[in-house]
């Protein structure tokens, strides 16, 4: 591990892969779907954090020499200075425990902080697009959906009103959403004219992205495919460009120092909306600090709440993120128990930190041609909440597209107190399971409407 950047994170998303069989026909056969399961639990990574890395911030009245000589007094290596937040990304001796580096960093009156670098996962008018039928989180008539060995039956318009929000914008080319995961596939005939700049690949330290897993095609689709195209599928926001930032290596892990990386260099290439469809559990200030810094500059940043059933995730967890909960095709919160019959069953993390939801559960997407085994179609159905995060980052570009005046909150703001409260039943307004709601597109995207439901107005 030594000697080279640490980018390991954790997918998010327990999510499942299927492909489809040739493109002539006008919508899927189930019968030809492949089921491969490539997800990863947290808890095989082990540990919370790199072993042997910690992360500091010096107190702004210390000097130059004054911080290089403090690192060398600690025999401990600096990998890099993050920008922007200005944190030392240090690797400490091998004989020192993070918890013993952090103890004496701590009684360094000229720290302002220290802590580990933890361990990150990765967790629609009516379009002519050939698999937009199966596309329950957009537009649901009822039915069955989902892949054959794990069918979902749905609710009628348990969705997000995407057809009636397309009536009012179908998004600016001049709106930018930053995929920060682990990259993207820019041959996807549904992505290829999508990509605003090629992006960045802070794994590899390079300008090529390049998707070698399959989760950042996935979100990406979702966010912002090509759409009435005639082919695939529909994205949230149609006309929005997508900004490729590989943070997430190919096993699915990234970590804290090369996430600030991602999101420094989304401010900086002109991003508007961030995704981040990954989190662990472990605040971290530096962290928190990048996001502000985002937050600050008028970006939104949407993450993901997590999978595994329990406290929100961070970044999903900072005020300045919205922190997106999952449902299903019925607007139930995906749960353990609706999901029992699934191959990896799951829960979307909850807390007072959630925001909204948005369907997590069976989606269907993209998947990246190069990991595409013929006959099948680069197209997939995965689950998580990194799958209900870019609904709402698609839909945050939206409303930038025609209210580009407004700020980060005020976005926030829509998304949230026009939400549909589908679980009132049992919880009337603001909980700790779905936050204000299953995001409602209509609402969020039509002014007489978002007068008249939003209580700040």
């Amino acid at each position: 591990m030594k000697g080279k950047k640490f980018i390991f994170a954790v997918v998010l998303v327990p999510f499942f892969l299927f492909s489809c069989q040739s493109s002539r026909d006008s919508s899927f056969n189930q019968k030809n779907f492949i089921l491969v399961n490539v997800a990863n639990t947290y808890s095989s990574r082990g540990m919370q954090y790199v072993s042997d890395q910690v992360l500091v911030k010096f107190k702004p009245s210390v000097t130059e020499e004054m911080r290089e000589a403090a690192i060398a007094s600690y025999q401990s290596t600096t990998l890099k200075r993050i920008s922007g937040i200005d944190v030392y990304h240090l690797q400490i001796p091998e004989d020192v425990s993070v918890e013993e580096m952090l103890y004496l960093l701590e009684q360094n009156p000229d720290v302002e902080y220290a802590e580990p670098n933890y361990f990150r996962r990765i967790a629609q008018v009516t379009p002519n697009d050939q698999y937009f039928v199966d596309q329950y989180a957009l537009y649901n008539p009822g039915g069955v959906f989902g892949p054959p060995s794990s069918p979902q039956s749905g609710t009628n318009r348990a969705d997000i009103k995407a057809r009636e929000g397309w009536e009012e914008t179908w998004g600016s080319d001049s709106v930018i959403i930053a995929i920060l995961d682990t990259g993207a596939d820019f041959n996807h005939p549904d992505l290829d004219d999508k990509l605003f700049s090629n992006g960045y690949d802070f794994i590899n330290d390079d300008p090529d992205p390049t998707d070698d897993h399959g989760h950042g095609t996935i979100v990406a689709g979702i966010a912002a495919a090509e759409t009435n195209n005639g082919e695939g599928i529909a994205g949230v926001a149609w006309n929005c460009k997508i900004l490729p930032i590989k943070i997430v290596d190919n096993t699915g892990w990234s970590d804290v120092s090369t996430e600030i990386d991602g999101i420094n260099w989304a401010i900086l290439n002109g991003a508007d909306v961030i995704n981040l469809s990954l989190g662990g559990p472990g605040v971290s200030q530096s962290e928190q600090d990048a996001i502000r810094a985002a937050y600050n500059n008028g970006v939104v940043v949407v993450a993901a709440a997590g999978n595994d059933g329990v406290a929100t995730y961070y970044p999903a967890a900072y005020p300045e993120c919205m922190a997106v909960a999952a449902t299903n095709s019925s607007d139930e919160r995906v749960t353990f128990l609706n999901t029992a019959t699934d191959p990896l069953p799951w829960e979307s993390n909850y807390g007072s930190e959630i925001d909204v939801a948005a369907p997590g559960d069976w989606v269907l997407s993209l998947y990246p041609t190069s990991l595409t085994t013929p006959p099948f179609l680069p197209y997939t159905w995965a689950s998580g909440t990194s799958l209900s995060t870019p609904h709402v980052a698609g839909l945050a570009a939206l409303i930038r597209s025609i209210k580009p005046e407004l700020s980060a909150e005020d976005i926030m703001d829509v998304i949230r107190y026009t939400a549909d409260d589908v679980n009132s039943t049992n919880y009337a307004g603001r909980d700790d399971f779905i936050g204000y709601g299953r995001i409602n597109m209509e609402r969020a995207l039509v002014p007489i409407i978002i007068s008249a439901l939003n209580p700040h107005k």
